[in-house]
């Protein structure tokens, strides 16, 4: 029986500032938001744009989810860098938000290695000025930083890890994740303490999610964009790392977390901590296996449509940047504190990735695709 009987009502009139709007998971998100009729602000990069060397938006020929799911006119969204303290904390000041969820970073493991100080500043440097700002704003009841699996020291263990295990991520990105798990725990004991009477109260949480997968995901070096594209030149799809381990989720499965955990810190303060966000073991998989499903699906969709392109894949090592072979969560805590259990695995994580593609593909609704998405969702 859950301790928090959550709805996606509560969101109906209040004020949220999303950072990170314009990305994939910040997308669906804010159609989540919207649809439940908060007053969304979101403060991020211009859409596309990884503010290193390359920008990928629409404009230089790369698709943008955020502009594809119509979700900018019917919220605020603000063009701005993380990095920039005095322009995020004048956002703040106008907006005035209740709730804050932090999902801005650099999030590519070999990105990290290619800009390290970008990656460092913005996933480091970008959590202090959003914690300044929390702590400068006396709307704010609840902040939630949205970190990765990956903060954790990986050992290479066969179980889960839980959220008392060492933090200490390899790569430039993990670590600076791990970095940013320690200033929110820095500023939470120092500024938001709930034993100090005299401190600013306003719940604050992390959550460690696994890695994402779902329609609209344009971003380079991802394995499901990667099969995309693949079918979209009608090519073999190339998979690096066939035999690593990790613990894929349909994106709303986080991005309900996240709003679930948000609301009911808001409501209840003893609800705040650092929580895992992740699948069922069955759905902890190699990227192999995962890949063989998305073809296998793929397959038999268009079979039935009457679509010429098959899909098939084939083990290219480029022997790239250190990756950790097996990395998975133990989700345990979120599940007994909330009742919470993934409303979908990954069968059904794929069919819904396939049927967005489809409707992408043949220039189809996506905003109606991703509603539908979003309201099965919620039913299952």
């Amino acid at each position: 029986m859950s301790k928090y009987d959550f709805s996606m009502d509560f969101y109906k009139g209040k004020k949220v500032l999303v950072t990170g709007h314009t990305g994939f998971k910040g997308t669906w998100m804010c159609r989540m938001l919207i649809g439940a009729g908060a007053i969304v602000t979101g403060y991020a990069l211009e859409a596309g744009d990884n503010g290193m060397d390359e920008a990928c938006t629409t404009d230089c020929g790369k698709p943008s989810l955020f502009k594809l799911a119509d979700v900018e006119k019917y919220m605020t969204s603000v063009v701005g860098d993380i990095r920039d303290l005095a322009h995020m904390q004048k956002v703040f000041d106008e907006a005035q938000p209740e709730i804050v969820i932090h999902m801005a970073a650099q999030p590519i493991v070999r990105d990290s290695y290619k800009s390290p100080v970008y990656t460092y500043e913005t996933n480091v440097m970008g959590t202090v000025n959003v914690l300044e700002c929390v702590r400068n704003t006396k709307s704010v009841k609840s902040f939630v930083n949205v970190t990765t699996d990956k903060v954790y020291l990986n050992k290479e263990w066969s179980w889960g890890y839980r959220e008392n295990e060492e933090i200490n991520g390899y790569d430039p990105y993990s670590n600076s994740k791990s970095c940013s798990e320690l200033v929110t725990s820095s500023y939470k004991n120092s500024f938001f303490n709930e034993a100090d009477e005299n401190a600013r109260k306003c719940a604050i949480s992390t959550a460690r999610a696994g890695n994402v997968i779902g329609g609209g995901d344009f971003a380079n070096d991802r394995i499901i964009p990667d099969c995309v594209r693949s079918m979209e030149k009608a090519e073999e799809i190339i998979v690096r790392n066939p035999y690593s381990t990790r613990p894929f989720q349909f994106v709303l499965e986080p991005v309900y977390c996240y709003l679930m955990l948000a609301a009911a810190q808001y409501e209840d303060a003893s609800f705040a901590g650092n929580y895992n966000v992740g699948p069922d073991d069955c759905d902890c998989v190699t990227t192999g296996q995962l890949v063989d499903l998305f073809c296998e699906k793929w397959n038999g969709f268009y079979e039935e449509n009457d679509k010429a392109v098959r899909a098939s894949w084939k083990n290219v090592c480029d022997h790239g940047p250190h990756e950790a072979g097996f990395l998975k969560l133990d989700c345990s805590k979120i599940k007994a504190t909330f009742g919470w259990a993934p409303h979908w695995h990954i069968d059904e994580a794929i069919e819904k990735i396939v049927e967005w593609t489809d409707c992408y593909f043949n220039g189809g609704d996506i905003p109606a695709v991703m509603d539908k998405e979003i309201e099965e969702f919620l039913r299952a």
